[in-house]
């Protein structure tokens, strides 16, 4: 009897404290906080976007608030994706190139580990996982000299690398995004309930049937979050295209064109303006029309019940 007070009492205190939580958060105040947050974070952009219309000597000459009637031109896209010196089409298909088998290796590789992890039984199970999980913690710029020279061993850089040199790029961002991957999807994934596994088993299906058939489909919405998380951390990163690439502007993103085009045309904010949100369009989209996936797999496994 006096187990089922407390649990009621438990009960009672964690939904008044979710209570008092929500009205805290759903407050005028912290609405108000809110907008304006999101107000002056979103300035920059606004901003970086009026200014990439506006002509180079209106930009030289006033602030980009003075350019919101006008007069706009389309030179600076023109000039930033098809000038000789810039040529932004050809980095921007790079990303692209860099960017998918960088999301759909890790995924495919992660789904079938957390599988493995939440449910097969094999020794040092949990100590192996407890190392993956500890590896989100390993800096990457630790990492880089190690790689860089087991990648020259095996022939995968250098002027004569296979895949034109993108194989590289490729397996760095997996490998960094492998850990994460892992955690999340297992905990996605161990949320589960274990019946509907056992039922499968009492049918006679196996491992391979029970993640193609049961698991793959319940776990789209996580999969589909880690992907939009994998793409925005791919196609804006700058320091894993630089250092693996190996200095080779046919194979680098768009991100290592527009440090370069900063540093030799620093003054050109016409062009800059330009390149940099063709580089961010991409990215703005994707998190836009899919945010609702993002924020669930952020919260993925961090509740139970």
């Amino acid at each position: 009897m006096s187990t089922a007070v407390t649990d009621v009492e438990q009960t009672v205190a964690k939904e008044s404290v979710s209570s008092s939580a929500h009205r805290a958060l759903s407050s005028p105040f912290a609405s108000l906080a809110a907008i304006v947050l999101a107000v002056l974070w979103t300035i920059p952009t606004v901003g970086l976007f009026i200014t990439s219309f506006r002509e180079e000597g209106d930009i030289n000459d006033s602030g980009w608030w003075t350019g919101l009637t006008g007069p706009f031109t389309l030179d600076n896209y023109d000039q930033v994706l098809h000038g000789s010196d810039t040529n932004f089409a050809t980095y921007f298909v790079n990303s692209i190139v860099i960017t998918i088998p960088a999301v759909l290796i890790p995924i495919s590789i992660a789904t079938m580990a957390a599988y493995a992890f939440a449910w097969m039984s094999f020794p040092g199970r949990n100590l192996l996982f407890v190392a993956i999980f500890a590896l989100q913690i390993v800096p990457i710029q630790v990492t880089m000299i190690p790689l860089v020279t087991t990648y020259v061993d095996w022939g995968l850089a250098g002027p004569e690398a296979p895949g034109g040199g993108f194989y590289t790029i490729w397996l760095s961002h997996s490998i960094f995004a492998l850990p994460l991957a892992i955690y999340l999807l297992h905990n996605f994934m161990s949320q589960i309930p274990g019946e509907l596994i056992e039922s499968a088993r009492v049918d006679g299906a196996g491992h391979v049937q029970i993640f193609s058939r049961i698991m793959l489909p319940l776990m789209a919405p996580a999969i589909a979050a880690f992907g939009i998380f994998q793409f925005l951390w791919v196609w804006n990163d700058l320091l894993v295209a630089l250092v693996f690439s190996g200095g080779r502007l046919e194979v680098s993103p768009l991100t290592v064109r527009l440090a370069e085009l900063s540093g030799t045309r620093g003054q050109d904010w016409f062009l800059l303006s330009a390149g940099a949100f063709v580089a961010l369009v991409v990215p703005l989209i994707v998190f836009l029309s899919l945010q609702r996936f993002f924020v669930r797999g952020l919260l993925a496994g961090s509740v139970k019940g």
